[in-house]
């Protein structure tokens, strides 16, 4: 392994003050799948007011002296040191009750969660791999250190990291260990909602993630119940080949990896099951299943409790999701006027999100291929990308006129908010341009003043 020369000096200090060092963890893990890690953390058998000794005169934070942890910051970059340490017992299922410093780092490995995640590495020393992590890296396995129950138990929030992970490096999970985070999934219960939020849309976003949907339902639907009636469901519906869960879990994997995208995947359909409804043949039909989705989506961005933005964003994906993209007879609409309305009523961001949306959906039939629907997706977002180029009017902030102009030709109260709307809609459908001397004699000439 090659270090950052900033963790070698850091090591290198404390081992010449007497004390043992190693980079751990996720470095030491994306280190050994060549990758290049996020952020350095290292361990150390000195005490915490014994490293404030040792780094005298550096920028010094004290992170966790409670736990053993302070930061190094050099040339702005922080690094994050711990004494070692092992843990007492865990009574909320998150946070250990107490913490005991020890000078030996085998103890202070067998506390961590999976075993690619309990390796060190010093120069000096080399790996130091008491659990078979490197071996687990290769085999592309997920594996707890230890009893995987107690592991759980400990800290609930290792449920869906572990998941998480499997999803994020596309790894398998042992099966002791599936065993036993299923079994404890409803201890999730007792991990902050950021803190469920955070580690389910990373899941959601790795190349594993549909695997991952798919193997352990049971363990979503204790974090979003509302995903319960979606599994195993049966459409009943010819434009349908697979049954909900399935069709949801393709949409997922269809959508670009972008956190808002894939949660609003995760979330389309389900008010399916509410509001199903049969008819003579058997046909099964889902009319206003959006609505019922979409307050779903809003159940679960604030139990989850997403930010304002992310959180409005989805819902309001998730309530027009199905919104019509084609001409009646199926085609792909690329109408000047059909795209400067929606582009109106959208704005351009979740439009192109729309339009990836669409894509997603319907490969997720099973009755579309991914090469018509990258066809018909190419062909829209070309056609926007077309428009655009010729910057047009479709906002009220773009027209060439404004509501003191408006009032200078005689209109008064809301009848300006109204005759200005009128010409926005004017310019989309082309009857009109958007320049001034047009659009006031539109006003003269069409608009009551």
């Amino acid at each position: 392994m090659q270090l950052p020369r900033p963790v070698s000096d850091l090591i290198a200090r404390l081992e010449n003050a007497g004390f043992s060092a190693y980079a751990v963890g996720g470095c030491v893990r994306d280190s050994l799948r060549s990758l290049q890690p996020h952020d350095w953390d290292l361990c150390t058998s000195a005490r915490p007011e014994e490293m404030q000794a040792v780094f005298r005169g550096e920028h010094v934070v004290e992170t966790g002296l409670k736990h053993g942890t302070l930061t190094v910051v050099l040339d702005h970059v922080p690094y994050e040191i711990t004494t070692f340490r092992t843990d007492g017992s865990y009574t909320d299922h998150r946070h250990p009750d107490s913490v005991t410093f020890v000078r030996d780092v085998a103890g202070d490995l067998s506390r961590r969660d999976f075993t690619v995640n309990a390796m060190a590495y010093s120069p000096h020393t080399g790996l130091v791999d008491l659990f078979g992590g490197r071996e687990d890296l290769e085999r592309r396995v997920i594996r707890c250190v230890g009893v995987p129950s107690e592991r759980f138990r400990e800290d609930a929030l290792r449920v869906l990291r572990a998941l998480r992970f499997a999803a994020v490096f596309d790894f398998s999970i042992d099966p002791e260990t599936e065993s036993a985070l299923r079994l404890l999934a409803p201890t999730l219960e007792n991990v902050a909602a950021e803190r469920i939020r955070e580690e389910l849309l990373k899941l959601l976003c790795g190349p594993g993630a549909g695997r991952i949907l798919r193997t352990f339902p049971d363990v979503f639907c204790c974090i979003l119940p509302a995903l319960s009636p979606m599994v195993g469901y049966d459409q009943r519906n010819h434009h349908h080949h697979f049954d909900l869960w399935e069709h949801t879990v393709q949409a997922v994997e269809n959508i670009p990896p972008e956190p808002a995208l894939r949660f609003t995947m995760l979330l389309h359909d389900t008010g399916k099951p509410a509001v199903c409804t049969v008819d003579e043949k058997g046909e099964a039909h889902y009319k206003k299943h959006q609505a019922v989705s979409a307050e779903i989506a809003q159940q679960a961005v604030e139990a989850l409790r997403f930010d304002r933005e992310t959180a409005g964003r989805v819902v309001r994906l998730v309530r027009y999701h199905d919104i019509p993209l084609r001409t009646e007879n199926g085609e792909v609409n690329l109408d000047r006027a059909f795209l400067l309305r929606r582009l109106n009523r959208f704005g351009e961001k979740d439009l192109r999100a729309l339009i990836e949306i669409h894509r997603a959906d319907r490969i997720a039939t099973g009755h579309s291929s991914r090469k018509r629907e990258d066809l018909r997706m190419a062909e829209r977002m070309q056609a926007l990308d077309a428009l655009l180029a010729e910057n047009p009017c479709f906002t009220l902030r773009q027209l060439a006129v404004n509501g003191n102009d408006l009032k200078a030709l005689g209109l008064r109260g809301p009848a300006v908010g109204e005759a200005l709307q009128q010409l926005l809609e004017a310019v989309m459908d082309g009857r009109v341009a958007n320049e001034k001397d047009d659009l006031n004699n539109f006003v003269t000439k069409f608009i009551e003043i």
